[in-house]
């Protein structure tokens, strides 16, 4: 194992460390329990937004914390979720007064862990919801899940429902937001090498060297099945055939195309199949309305990537658009 690290149990300590001086003007980090939250939180007024999971899958989740995505991200151990101490920190941390959501991962410890946390905060006087992102359509039930795993879609959601947020929405309008871009994204990915958790010390799985993962999930789990390297744009096909099987498009309804990249691919392959996916969108008469192509949801040094389609309408472009100012993605401001 080679990587860039000291002890291999304080990974995610020196790395969130690490992430708090880079980033000092927009978020602070509290580490009693661990937990990142906007500089300027909590807002008065403002529905909260919290996010979080297991580290490895930068720049998800403290990556998203700032003007127009998230108030909070609660890091946990790599591929472990936080437990509910540091979750329930985050919540109360970005309290304004208006209500919190959780935007939870389909994976089992997050779903239970964000729902103590819920619990305890509205003991506490908090009104808490929380929407479930599986946006997976590789496989129902995994190692991790019931039902569909959330991926990559989350990212979407967390920008579009923070826009709301941001704009002064009430708790309920932004849970609604969310929960319809949940609701219209379809994601799927595909790995070439398998990655190394630091305190495992070896290779989440095997993998040979002409062969891929059709389906994987973002820990490293099984997807739909192994076959040999094929071409960019049979990958490409491979991957958008299940999605817009399963939430099919009428010619000219508008989407979002997102093109991920598990950790270790290069940009000058995700554009690669971003061309091809383009141009399969194009016959079957679906115009791509937005666009985002790179390393945003990974799974440590994984080489793949992942499709994400999401089925767009007025208000969630305009929420697209709105700006943000995040350590990982900005713009308009």
């Amino acid at each position: 194992m080679k990587k860039i690290i000291n002890d291999p149990k304080r990974v995610v300590d020196e790395s969130v460390a690490g992430f708090a001086l880079a980033h000092a003007d927009l978020v602070r980090v509290e580490t009693d329990p661990i937990h990142v939250v906007r500089a300027d939180a909590p807002i008065a007024g403002k529905v909260g937004i919290v996010s979080g999971g297991g580290s490895g899958h930068e720049p998800l989740h403290a990556g998203y914390v700032g003007f127009g995505m998230l108030d909070a991200a609660v890091p946990g151990a790599v591929f472990t979720s936080p437990t509910p101490d540091p979750i329930l920190a985050a919540t109360k941390a970005v309290d304004g007064g208006a209500g919190v959501l959780h935007i939870v991962k389909n994976y089992t410890g997050d779903v239970l862990n964000f729902e103590t946390a819920a619990d305890l905060a509205e003991a506490e006087g908090i009104t808490v919801r929380a929407v479930i992102t599986n946006d997976d359509v590789a496989v129902k039930d995994s190692l991790y899940t019931a039902g569909r795993r959330g991926v990559a879609g989350t990212v979407l959601v967390e920008k579009i429902a923070g826009a709301a947020a941001e704009r002064g929405d009430s708790l309920d309008e932004v849970v609604a937001i969310a929960e319809r871009v949940n609701a219209g994204a379809r994601s799927m990915g595909l790995a070439l090498t398998p990655c190394i958790v630091p305190h495992a010390g070896e290779p989440s799985f095997t993998l040979a060297e002409d062969e891929i993962e059709i389906g994987i999930g973002i820990h490293g789990e099984p997807g739909r099945e192994r076959v040999a390297l094929e071409p960019a744009d049979r990958l490409v096909d491979r991957l958008l055939e299940p999605i817009l099987d399963d939430l099919p498009y009428a010619s000219g309804e508008r989407a979002l195309l997102f093109v991920n990249g598990m950790g270790g691919t290069p940009q000058i392959e995700l554009y690669l199949a971003y061309r091809r996916a383009a141009e399969v969108l194009a016959e079957r008469g679906i115009p791509i309305a937005r666009s985002l192509v790179g390393n945003y949801i990974t799974s440590l040094e994984m080489q793949g990537m992942s499709i994400t389609l999401l089925k767009l309408d007025d208000e969630m472009i305009e929420l697209w658009d709105a700006p943000v100012h995040t350590a990982a993605l900005r713009w308009g401001r």
